[in-house]
C-alpha cells in the first residue's frame, strides 16, 4: 500500500513538472493576434488585417474623411477595429478613428481611413493596388503619396489640374500625411531657383525637406522620376526634375491646395503623372 501511495506521488510531480514545462517553452514563443500586421508581397511591406488580408488607402480621403460609400464601400469594405493591437514595426499612435457620413466608424492610419479590397481572394494578394488610379496598398513608409481632390486656391476659387478655374477632383502628389507638394514655375531641372540662402522665404513656400533614400512611392509613380538635390544646406525632393515645396498658408492641413493661386494660377502648380519634365 505504501508503495502504491509513493509511486503516485512520484506519477504526480512528474506530471506537474511535464505541464511547467510546456508552460515554459510556450512563454517562450508566444503567438500573441495582432489586428493589424505586416506582411510581405509582390509590391513591398504592406498592413494586413483580418486573415492577412490587405488594407488599402484612397486618395480621395487625403483630408482625413472616409469618401468611398454607397456602392464603392460593396467592394471596398471599411476596416475598423476600435483599439487595434499592432505587430511590431508599426505603433498604435499612427492608429485612430473616423466617423465616417454614413455614422459607421472605420480605422485610420497616419489619417487615412483604412479599406479592403472585395476581389483580394486570400492573404499578400495586392489586386486592388492602382485601380481607378485612385487606389493604394497600405505601406507603412510611403514618401510620397497620391491624393484626388477638388483644387481649391488661396482666394477660395475652385481650380483645375491646368490651373484654369473649374470644378472636379484633380490627382496631386502629397506628403505621407496627406499635406500638398507643390512645384515652383521658375525653377530648373534639379535646380531651387526660390529659396534664399538665408532661409528668409523659406516659412512662405517651405522645402519639402527628405533623407537621401527615396523611400516607398504608389507604383503609379516611376520611382525614377525622383531624385534629391542639396538646396541651402537642405536634402529636398524632387519629382521630374522639379523641386517640391509645401505652401506655408496650408498651414499642414491635410488636402489643403491654397497655393495653387498664389500670386496667380500657374505660378506655383501641384504636380502629377502628367506634369512635364523641368526644363535645364
Amino acid at each position: 500500500m505504501k508503495s502504491f501511495v509513493y509511486n503516485s506521488r512520484l506519477l504526480a510531480i512528474a506530471a506537474f513538472m511535464m505541464v511547467a514545462l510546456v508552460r515554459c517553452k510556450s512563454d517562450e514563443n508566444p503567438t500573441t493576434a495582432t489586428d493589424v500586421a505586416l506582411a510581405t508581397t509582390s509590391l513591398g511591406n504592406v498592413l494586413t488585417g483580418e486573415g492577412g488580408k490587405t488594407l488599402y488607402f484612397f486618395a480621395p480621403d487625403v483630408a482625413g474623411d472616409a469618401t468611398c460609400s454607397g456602392g464603392c464601400k460593396e467592394v471596398w469594405p471599411v476596416f475598423y477595429k476600435e483599439t487595434p493591437t499592432v505587430a511590431n514595426g508599426l505603433r498604435t499612435s499612427d492608429f485612430a478613428t473616423v466617423t465616417r457620413a454614413d455614422g459607421e466608424k472605420q480605422t485610420t492610419y497616419k489619417g487615412w481611413p483604412l479599406y479592403y479590397y472585395q476581389k483580394d481572394a486570400k492573404a499578400g494578394d495586392v489586386a486592388g493596388e492602382n485601380v481607378g488610379n485612385v487606389w493604394m496598398v497600405a505601406k507603412p513608409n510611403y514618401k510620397v503619396m497620391i491624393a484626388s481632390r477638388q483644387l481649391v486656391g488661396n482666394d477660395g476659387k475652385n481650380y483645375t489640374f491646368d490651373t484654369k478655374e473649374g470644378t472636379g477632383n484633380s490627382l496631386f502628389l502629397t506628403d505621407s500625411l496627406g499635406r500638398t507638394l507643390y512645384a515652383f514655375a521658375s525653377d530648373k531641372n534639379n535646380k531651387n531657383n526660390y529659396t534664399r540662402t538665408d532661409l528668409s522665404n523659406n516659412a512662405t513656400w517651405p522645402i519639402f525637406e527628405t533623407s537621401a533614400t527615396i523611400g516607398d512611392i504608389p507604383s503609379a509613380l516611376n520611382r525614377s522620376d525622383f531624385t534629391t538635390i542639396t538646396a541651402v544646406g537642405k536634402t529636398q525632393l524632387t519629382y521630374k526634375g522639379w523641386p517640391l515645396y509645401y505652401f506655408g498658408a496650408d498651414q499642414g492641413q491635410r488636402g489643403s491646395t491654397k497655393g495653387v493661386s498664389v500670386p496667380r494660377p500657374g505660378v506655383w502648380p501641384v504636380v502629377n503623372t502628367t506634369t512635364a519634365v523641368a526644363p535645364n
